[in-house]
């Protein structure tokens, strides 16, 4: 069970914010959370391109019993390729497992995803990807995770490369600290915001950005954190042929409910303002710890968020005093019409870090204002 701090109210384990009130739920007092350290990624230098999987149709290699029932195969201490030591298993999901592994000539660290073997015999989880693979080949910059190469194990299973580090996943930092400092926030959304353009000059949406999709690490030479965009996988070009269109066509909801733009929604065409509003709402829930739309079941805020204005973020913590700015930063990047949100997210960036210098010009002031449309 899942509680909310403010109310008290519960909700079952799949429930992961107060449809009464926004606020993000936490475990009950007797389960206090933990937080520990989260795989990251970092930018390292090329390798080489991926290789065609290959499908392996030796039935006696399937990690699938006869039953039907998944068998979980572990890797470690295995090398893939020649090259790729698995050192520990770090993670996992309903649709794949993440292992820890060192490059054998240069001691580098890399996380290595498994796809689970009922996926790796699917065929369209396969085209899915292989999809995600080629576009996060393209992605390689330093606020986003891009994947390496991808390949498959001697037991069939399929599996992508990235590089690794240890760092935070912003969702547990949300939890830990319930706000974030203004400062701390209008960084890391900087760099979100830069992992993104970059995204969208390629003309890449992610269309599933949310807290649980960004690592934060730290430079280990300064100290210095970074945020890092991961999990490109529902990422989708805007111009795509008939075949990758079958697999994330428009009409077709995919993402995470919490943090979808109206448009997506409904369903509708996307471009990089759909990320703009995702990262608005993110900004949103650093600043205050709640999201800005509220009701009695989760059907009730996605309906609110196309219908209703969100709660202003100064209504939703007036004891944080936060900057009027601000505010009116993230009420234009949460319109529910596209055409009224910042056209990029570096400008939705750029608007949070002019928030912050009171000092600032009215000239330069006038001078972003109408840059930005303001």
């Amino acid at each position: 069970m899942s509680r909310c701090p403010t109310c008290g109210t519960e909700y079952g384990p799949d429930a992961r914010f107060c449809t009464r009130d926004g606020t993000r739920l936490g475990a009950p007092p007797a389960a206090p959370i933990a937080s520990s350290p989260a795989p990251a990624a970092i930018v390292t230098p090329p390798s080489p391109p991926a290789e065609p999987v290959k499908r392996n149709t030796n039935p006696s290699r399937r990690p699938d019993s006869p039953g039907g029932t998944i068998v979980q195969i572990n890797l470690t201490g295995q090398t893939l390729e020649g090259r790729y030591k698995i050192v520990k298993k770090v993670g996992e999901g309903g649709m794949s497992f993440v292992y820890l592994a060192t490059d054998v000539a240069t001691n580098h660290r890399y996380a290595i995803k498994v796809l689970s073997s009922a996926l790796s015999q699917d065929d369209t989880a396969m085209a899915r990807l292989k999809r995600e693979a080629s576009l996060g080949m393209r992605l390689e910059h330093p606020n986003i995770c891009h994947i390496i190469r991808l390949g498959e194990t001697e037991e069939g299973l399929v599996y992508v490369v990235m590089p690794f580090v240890d760092g935070e996943i912003l969702s547990d930092r949300n939890q830990r600290m319930g706000v974030l400092p203004v400062d701390m926030t209008v960084h890391l959304v900087r760099d979100i915001a830069e992992g993104l353009h970059f995204a969208h000059q390629l003309r890449i949406v992610h269309r599933d950005l949310k807290p649980e999709n960004i690592m934060v690490t730290k430079d280990p030479g300064d100290g210095s954190e970074r945020a890092v965009v991961m999990d490109f996988g529902l990422a989708k070009e805007r111009r795509v042929g008939a075949e990758i269109q079958k697999l994330t066509s428009t009409g077709t909801i995919l993402g995470t409910p919490e943090f979808m733009s109206p448009e997506q929604l409904r369903g509708k065409p996307l471009d990089p303002r759909t990320d703009v509003y995702s990262l608005a709402l993110m900004t949103y829930e650093m600043l205050t710890g709640k999201l800005p739309f509220v009701g009695r079941t989760q059907q009730e805020t996605m309906i609110a968020r196309l219908r209703s204005d969100p709660i202003p973020l100064r209504q939703m913590k007036p004891e944080l005093n936060l900057p009027e700015a601000i505010e009116k930063a993230i009420s234009k990047a949460l319109s529910r019409d596209p055409d009224g949100r910042y056209p990029t997210t570096l400008e939705f960036a750029a608007a949070l870090e002019m928030a912050m210098r009171p000092s600032a010009s009215k000239s330069e002031g006038g001078m972003l204002g109408r840059l930005f449309g303001r």
